[in-house]
């Protein structure tokens, strides 16, 4: 299927946007988040696929979901760079509306200690936008980007001595000045895979997850001189 105009025009807001971030959250892990969200539309098999309007609302919340995000911003203005998007572009209240929800709740941030991420969470747009965005945080390349981010912000890559938080809050965990990258597995992403909304999400969870944990093993016994 041709791409609209609008979605062409996300694209190159996500280039602009998203031009002077590491590696871990560039244009290229929107692109993933995207194409992977889509995939999932079509392998749920629930309706999704057959509605176009369905489908370009999971298109653009996945292109569109990582700019303003918090760790990035430079100025509180670009909180509301993608309402304005959507409004240029003419997308009508009640699908920017479902697109700027999705965006809002489905940070990690937003589900920690069994919080509710809201009625969206209940609907297949959020959960293959959701879904999407978290497998790109697991497996290989979430390997690769969990490093890159720590490396971006000098982080320690281990210290034994400083333990996982594991029973987090919202503002604990967006405060990681004193925490390893190593760290962040046990803190989030390790726990993604149990966190997925959909069928689809669930099975592809699975192997990157069992990918994880074996790259940890062989990561602690390499720390300890043991491999």
């Amino acid at each position: 299927m041709a791409k609209s105009e609008t979605v062409r025009n996300a694209e190159r807001l996500v280039e602009v946007m998203m031009k002077g971030n590491d590696a871990s959250h560039d244009a290229a892990h929107a692109f993933r988040v995207r194409d992977l969200a889509l995939s999932l539309a079509h392998e749920e098999a629930l309706g999704l696929s057959s509605s176009p309007i369905s489908l370009e609302i999971v298109e653009l919340a996945a292109l569109l979901h990582d700019i303003g995000d918090y760790k990035y911003l430079k100025n509180p203005s670009e909180e509301k760079i993608v309402e304005d998007f959507l409004v240029k572009e003419g997308i009508d209240i009640d699908k920017s509306s479902k697109i700027l929800d999705i965006i809002k709740q489905m940070g990690f941030k937003e589900e920690i200690n069994g919080a509710s991420n809201g009625s969206q969470s209940h609907t297949l747009e959020f959960g293959v936008v959701q879904d999407a965005d978290r497998l790109d945080a697991i497996g290989a390349i979430g390997i690769a980007r969990c490093f890159t981010f720590g490396g971006s912000r000098n982080r320690v890559l281990h210290d034994p001595n400083i333990h996982p938080r594991l029973d987090l809050s919202k503002h604990q965990y967006m405060n990681k000045d004193e925490q390893t990258t190593v760290n962040h597995f046990h803190e989030k992403l390790l726990k993604l895979k149990d966190l997925m909304k959909t069928k689809a999400g669930k099975r592809r969870a699975e192997k990157r997850h069992k990918f994880m944990e074996e790259f940890l093993t062989e990561f602690y016994e390499e720390w300890t001189g043991k491999a």
